[in-house]
């Protein structure tokens, strides 16, 4: 059989009849002496007369001319793997042609630099692709075809230059330390979501750190050391978004995520039709279109390819200070090369993940610009150049220098509207929502269906509170199921905005989010979660562990409700005015205590015995994701339904003055009602809307508290909302 085997493999030139003249000759091997194989019975059969006499060849002529040609097949498979005449893994189909194997004229050399790559191949061992061709070549020609496949792979992996593996960006971003990635400063975020802009680095944000996100279709590096996905840092199960409204930078613990709970309340009573989203899942579905092939190599650039490809392997191979020596030796020995100096950039980047260094992240950035500016870059190169470093800077908080960078990028392309939907994005990180609105009109006007422009155009406003013009730009954005627009913040949007005009498919649009994932379910629609936490929309005092803090708040509410009073009276500007957006009519205002953990001494001058006791509970006053607050709403006031930001805490109501009738709250689907000196605990991460229908002002006394079930790790560590 082995011969028989050999022959075959070595058939992939055009010697077909020695392959098939050894496959019937090796049984006959076996049996040289006996006439009765079955190569003789077939011989008598098809080359003699019927009475047994043969005629024509000779039955030992034949015999010895077929073991000749057997021979000669399996020799010939010998000679064709070891001088390597063959690629093997061409013929059998397991590769496409190495482009280091092909000669080009050097326009068309750089046109199969790169290929498009959304994602990588699965890996296999080495030498696997051989191992799994059924009867191709015998255990003693393998071990050769192997190690030639394998020296040919190490060529192909090596490919062209700049054309690195893709790397999953998600940063951890963490404490103030010299040493760690910053966050921009938390500043005051409000109660609820608002209609801000702010940005989160994300695991499946879908911006090149390398090149590999747009190009380098067939490459896989050496399979023994590849970098992976798997391989890289992904720090938590949460699909985090790339935008994110209303909220600092931070990075969620490996805890934090959406939980679809088993105590969730039923939601089918509120479900009763079904939405057409047809279109949004055929979207989806669609096979993504192959981009145009980057181009960052210039004419130098191709004289050096080899050294470039050399360092560009050790960092797709994960060895990321090799790596960066490799690219500051080819700058210093090559200080005009743009491709080297946009490989230092990526190391550097690398390297700042995996050191956690805002330090070498700045370089990084530095880099990345220094590469853009060289002469003679590839208008490819600064593309790709300018695009990241526009998204670090974001990344550190220097939003107005990752604003310049993106106005730059315009004025470079100005007819790439993706460039311009993300100055778009620079603009509203920057607070700045009239010059993004103008971004997005024009790229409107000139791609009427571009889906990221639209929800973004519909927040903008939504923001503005013009309701009902915001909704049919959300739906559609929605609907084109574009990248970057399929966002639990633009179905948060969509349904509050349908509410606020009456329209009952907003439940369906909540319910479509819940089934996508950004929300727990359709009642519980907080963004910033932390997996496995207990859900559920009202709490009793037993449940949530904080008997004390409630016993404490509930003997002391004539103190805490007449320091209220005396605050009323003699600075009812302490008070301010809800400023969320949150009121449909009526007056509604708040005097805060405690915010994100941080005591207000100003005002707590005002309640000074309220703070006093209050310092005794630090599962309130350290809930850096909830306040301490007085809440006065005067008759003829609706608060629409919205929900709070977070599953993190649970919110305490302490009734201080409460008229007799009037005046309710709904959590999910129950209502209740507020009693003097008592306290009502739910989860304002659930839906909750709230009536103030009596003859005169409601007083209460808000106190946020960490969930229960947090850890103290988690209650350390969680970012501040």
């Amino acid at each position: 059989m082995a011969p028989r085997k050999n022959a075959k493999g070595g058939g992939g030139n055009s010697s077909s009849s020695g392959g098939s003249g050894s496959g019937s000759g090796s049984p006959s091997t076996g049996s040289s002496g006996s006439s009765s194989s079955p190569g003789t019975r077939r011989e008598a059969k098809h080359g003699g007369h019927k009475n047994g006499r043969r005629g024509g060849i000779s039955g030992g002529s034949f015999f010895t001319w077929f073991m000749v040609i057997a021979l000669l097949g399996v020799w010939t498979s010998v000679a064709v793997v070891w001088f390597d005449l063959v690629d093997y893994e061409e013929v059998l189909g397991l590769k496409e042609r190495s482009t280091s194997e092909r000669t080009f004229p050097p326009e068309e050399e750089e046109e199969e630099e790169a290929e498009t790559q959304p994602e990588l191949e699965e890996q296999a061992p080495e030498g696997a692709e051989v191992q799994n061709v059924e009867d191709e070549v015998k255990e003693q020609i393998h071990s050769l075809l192997q190690e030639s496949v394998h020296i040919d792979h190490d060529l192909e992996a090596d490919g062209p230059a700049g054309e690195p593996q893709p790397e999953v960006e998600d940063f951890l971003t963490v404490t103030d330390s010299d040493d760690r990635f910053e966050a921009p400063e938390p500043g005051a975020v409000h109660e609820e979501i608002e209609d801000s802009y702010h940005i989160e680095e994300t695991a499946s944000q879908n911006h090149p750190n390398d090149v590999d996100e747009m190009m380098n279709e067939q490459e896989n590096s050496d399979h023994s050391e590849a970098v992976t996905d798997a391989d890289v840092l992904q720090p938590h199960a949460e699909e985090v978004r790339h935008q994110d409204y209303g909220e600092p930078v931070y990075e969620p613990s490996e805890n934090e995520g959406i939980e679809i709970s088993d105590n969730s309340i039923d939601d089918s009573s509120i479900i009763s039709e079904e939405i057409n989203v047809a279109s949004v899942e055929e979207q989806q579905d669609t096979p993504p279109v192959k981009k145009k092939k980057p181009k960052l190599l210039n004419k130098f650039d191709k004289t050096i390819k080899v050294e470039l490809d050399a360092a560009e392997k050790l960092r797709k191979r994960g060895k990321i200070e090799e790596a960066v020596n490799a690219f500051e030796e080819l700058v210093r020995k090559y200080p005009q090369s743009p491709r080297a100096r946009y490989g230092k950039a990526q190391c550097e980047d690398d390297l700042a993940e995996k050191r956690r260094s805002n330090e070498v992240l700045r370089r990084a950035i530095e880099t990345y610009q220094e590469a853009a500016d060289l002469p003679d870059a590839p208008t490819d190169l600064v593309k790709l150049s300018l695009k990241r470093r526009s998204e670090r800077q974001q990344f550190l908080g220097h939003m107005r220098g990752s604003l310049l960078t993106l106005q730059r990028l315009v004025q470079l392309f100005p007819s790439d509207t993706t460039l311009k939907n993300d100055l778009g994005v620079g603009y509203l990180l920057m607070g700045d929502n009239d010059s993004a609105k103008k971004v997005y009109e024009e790229v409107l006007s000139v791609t009427p269906n571009d889906g990221f422009a639209k929800v973004h155009y519909g927040f903008i406003l939504k923001a503005q509170n013009k309701i009902a013009e915001s909704i049919p730009y959300l739906k559609e954005g929605i609907e084109s199921g574009e990248p970057g627009t399929d966002d639990g913040r633009f179905y948060f949007h969509l349904g509050d905005a349908m509410q606020r005009v009456g329209n009952k498919e907003a439940y369906k649009w909540y319910e479509l989010g819940h089934k996508r994932g950004h929300f727990a379910s359709v009642w519980q629609r907080s963004l910033y979660n932390v997996n496995g936490l207990k859900a559920q929309p009202w709490w009793t005092p037993r449940e949530t562990g904080y008997t004390e803090l409630v016993k404490s708040l509930e003997r002391n509410w004539k103190l805490i409700r007449d320091e209220g009073l005396m605050v009323m009276d003699k600075a009812k500007g302490l008070f301010l005015p809800e400023d969320e957006n949150l009121r449909e009519k009526g007056d509604w205002s708040q005097f805060t205590l405690w915010q994100q953990g941080r005591k207000n001494e100003k005002a707590c001058k005002g309640a000074p015995k309220t703070c006093t006791f209050l310092e005794k509970f630090p599962e309130t006053t350290g809930c850096r994701r909830g306040q301490i607050k007085y809440s006065i709403m005067h008759p003829g006031t609706h608060v629409w339904p919205h929900t709070g930001p977070t599953n993190c805490r649970l919110r305490m109501h302490l009734g201080l003055v409460i008229p007799k009738e009037g005046c309710k709250i709904r959590c999910a689907n129950e209502t209740r009602m507020w009693e003097e000196g008592k306290v009502l605990i739910f989860d304002d991460s659930f839906e909750h809307e709230v009536w103030q229908d009596a003859s005169s002002f409601r007083l209460i006394f808000i106190v946020d508290v960490w969930h229960p079930e947090l850890t103290p790790q988690q209650r350390r560590s969680l970012p501040a909302i």
